[in-house]
C-alpha cells in the first residue's frame, strides 16, 4: 500500500513575518495622493513608496505625487516606463526635476507594455548605457524582475535582459534592487532568485506580492499583468483566507518567504506590496502585520 506523503509543519517564528513586514516596501497610484495624509497612521517615517505610472499619466503627474509622497514624509520613487521617453531631454529633465524638485533618490526602471517606443529607449538597458541617472545625482535604482516570465516575451529574452541590466547598473555604480512581477506562490521566486546568486548577482531581490484584495480584482489584475503558474493558488486557498472584509490577503506566500528568507541567509532581501486601488487597505494591514497583531493557523497561513 502506497503512503502518501504528507509535508512536515514548519514551525515559523512570527517575529520573521513582522520583520519582513517593516522592512516591506508599498505602491501607490496619483489618485491615491489624496489618502497619503491618512497612511501616516499606518505608514512608519521614512518608508519608501513607488509611485506608479499610469496609461496616458503625465510626468508632471508623476513628479508631483512623488513630492506629495515626500512632503508627508515618506521615500517616493517613481516609475519610469523608458518607451514612453520621446527623447532625451524628456529623460533628462525628468531625472533632474525627480531629484532637485521632488527629492527623488532612486527611480523604477520599467519597459513598459507598449508596442513601440515613443522616442530612442525600446529597452531600460538603452537608458543604463547613457549614464543620465548618475549625471543626475542618482545612485540607487530599481529594475523589474520576472520570476515567471512576461506573457509577450520568451523567458530566455528576459533572463538575457535581467542580467545585462544588472551588470550595467553595476558598471555604473549603481546600487540595484530587483523588484519582480507579484505572484501567487514562493517556489517560482525563490528559484528565480537561486539562478540569479548563482550567476554571481549580487543585487537585491524583493519580491512583489498582491495586497489584500478581492478574488475578482487579483484575478483582473493577474491576468492584464501577465502573472504566470502561480495564479492557480487563487483558486486553491481555503476559506480562511478571507480577511478584510472578504479581501484574500498575502499571508500564505508571505509565510514561505519569512520561512525561506531565515533558512536561507542572502537569498533574497524584502517583499514589496502592490495595492490595485487600495492603498490605504494595504496601509492598514501592513501596519498589523509589522506590528505582529497576527495569528499562525493551521494551514501555513496566519490571520491577521
Amino acid at each position: 500500500m502506497t503512503q502518501r506523503h504528507v509535508k512536515p509543519a514548519v514551525q515559523i517564528d512570527p517575529a520573521a513575518i513582522a520583520q519582513l513586514a517593516r522592512e516591506c516596501s508599498i505602491e501607490m497610484n496619483v489618485q491615491d495622493v489624496r489618502d497619503l495624509d491618512a497612511s501616516r497612521k499606518f505608514l512608519p517615517p521614512g518608508k519608501k513608496v513607488y509611485v506608479s505610472h499610469l496609461p496616458k499619466q503625465t510626468w508632471r503627474q508623476t513628479l508631483e505625487a512623488c513630492r506629495e509622497v515626500a512632503e508627508a514624509g515618506f521615500e517616493s520613487v517613481p516609475h519610469v516606463p523608458v518607451r514612453l521617453l520621446e527623447n532625451e531631454r524628456t529623460l533628462d529633465e525628468f531625472l533632474a526635476k525627480a531629484v532637485n524638485e521632488s527629492g527623488v533618490r532612486e527611480v523604477l526602471l520599467i519597459a513598459g507594455d507598449y508596442p513601440h517606443p515613443a522616442g530612442p529607449y525600446s529597452t531600460v538597458a538603452d537608458v543604463l548605457r547613457t549614464g543620465t541617472l548618475g549625471a543626475n545625482g542618482l545612485r540607487r535604482i530599481s529594475l523589474a524582475g520576472h520570476p515567471e516570465g512576461h506573457p509577450r516575451v520568451a523567458v530566455a529574452e528576459i533572463r538575457r535582459a535581467e542580467r545585462e541590466k544588472a551588470q550595467l547598473a553595476q558598471e555604473a555604480g549603481l546600487e540595484t534592487t530587483f523588484l519582480t512581477q507579484f505572484f501567487f506562490e514562493a517556489q517560482p521566486f525563490l528559484d528565480w532568485a537561486r539562478e540569479l546568486r548563482a550567476d554571481g548577482v549580487r543585487a537585491r531581490l524583493v519580491a512583489g506580492l498582491a495586497g489584500p484584495a478581492s478574488i475578482a480584482t487579483l484575478f483582473r489584475y493577474a491576468i492584464r499583468c501577465g502573472v504566470g503558474p502561480s495564479i492557480r493558488a487563487l483558486g486553491a486557498r481555503p476559506s480562511s483566507l478571507v480577511k478584510l472584509i472578504g479581501d484574500h490577503g498575502p499571508e500564505h506566500v508571505m509565510l514561505d518567504l519569512a520561512d525561506a528568507r531565515a533558512n536561507q541567509e542572502g537569498l533574497f532581501d524584502g517583499v514589496h506590496l502592490f495595492c490595485f486601488g487600495g492603498f490605504l487597505r494595504t496601509c492598514e494591514w501592513l501596519k498589523r502585520v509589522s506590528e505582529g497583531n497576527f495569528k499562525l493557523d493551521d494551514q501555513r497561513g496566519f490571520v491577521v
